[in-house]
């Protein structure tokens, strides 16, 4: 299984001309599900988004999701891109974190 570094991401359906929260998560760490024995083949994502939308408005919660779909490939406006790409840009990071602060 590939290892997956917490910290924060951005989704690709970011815009960078938006707000810096926008399609931003923090991913807290990978699960397995107890019951499955292939425990790399059914590892979960579990993450919580940075930005307030109607589907967060009803509780602070986390999301899952499959390392795998995490990880993988995807295709926007014809050009392949990661699903999720982790942000590094320490400005953007500590904006970040001031908004989670926020929120959570």
């Amino acid at each position: 299984m590939k290892d997956l570094e917490k910290g924060f991401y951005y989704h690709y359906k970011h815009d960078p001309k938006g707000e810096v929260n926008n399609y931003a998560y923090e991913v807290l760490n990978v699960a397995h599900h107890t019951e499955i024995k292939d425990w790399d083949e059914n590892a979960f994502v579990i993450y919580q988004p940075l930005y307030e939308s109607s589907v967060y408005k009803r509780g602070k919660h986390w999301d899952a999701r499959p390392l795998s779909m995490f990880l993988e490939k995807v295709v926007k406006n014809g050009v392949e891109m990661d699903r999720f790409t982790k942000i590094t840009d320490p400005k953007i990071i500590s904006e970040l974190e001031n908004i989670k602060k926020k929120l959570y």
